[in-house]
């Protein structure tokens, strides 16, 4: 009996409707950020245990059908943010609210304290539904260069006019002007992931939430792990 209890709290469950990511669709890259160093508070965000992209079913099939559109054409997504644990929302607030100078490279013209009030870092997040995605597209084949952008400039991504979470006017999605093949690298993105059945949010070119969520007004708060 105490043998069959540790196995079970070692396996630790997700939540009935939720997959991780790789037991859809392993093709799908992933580069979760807030599970490291590299994103905006520049350290691991509480909640994340294991950089690991936990969707609801319906949006990682949903997001699969749009890995098949990109790999026919020699790409592939890039998922940086998936399901995020309410903790870790309110742990971003809590550190938007200690105040700082601009960041050169996450949030070049708002000071830290302002993040919010500017729309930037939400008190509440659609990630915590467990349908929304951050994303960008890369080759398939090779590895794309760095590009020298606000926001995560070392994802190795297409050309997207600047990184995932670039806090600045450039990251809205009909932002002008840009690069022609930024342009282009982001309407490729918004057809194929609105073909889907996804919708953008405005303001980030790599923000997107499944229409037809399962949880469209509940947030969950159980940590990001492997198993």
């Amino acid at each position: 009996m105490a043998l069959l209890a540790a196995f079970s709290a070692h396996a630790d469950p997700l939540p009935a409707g939720f997959v991780r990511l790789a037991d859809v669709d392993p093709t799908i890259r992933q580069d979760i950020r807030y599970a490291g160093l590299g994103n905006f508070l520049q350290r691991e965000v509480d909640g994340y245990e294991a950089p690991v992209c936990i969707l609801t079913a319906p949006a990682a099939k949903a997001l699969s059908v749009v890995q098949k559109a990109m790999t026919a054409e020699g790409l592939t997504l890039i998922v940086f943010d998936c399901y995020r644990p309410a903790r870790a929302v309110a742990d971003m607030v809590r550190w938007t609210r200690q105040g700082g100078p601009p960041d050169p490279q996450w949030y070049p013209k708002v000071e830290r304290g302002d993040l919010i009030a500017e729309g930037y870092v939400g008190e509440l997040s659609s990630h915590s539904r467990g349908s929304t995605v951050d994303l960008a597209v890369a080759e398939l084949d090779k590895t794309s260069p760095a590009h020298s952008a606000c926001g995560a400039t070392d994802a190795r991504t297409l050309d997207f006019g600047t990184g995932f979470d670039c806090f600045d006017s450039a990251s809205e999605t009909a932002h002008r002007p840009l690069p022609l093949q930024a342009t282009a690298n982001r309407t490729m993105l918004l057809s194929a992931m609105r073909a889907a059945g996804f919708r953008n949010y405005a303001r980030e070119w790599w923000h997107f939430t499944l229409a037809d969520e399962p949880f469209p007004k509940q947030r969950f708060d159980f940590p990001v792990t492997a198993d």
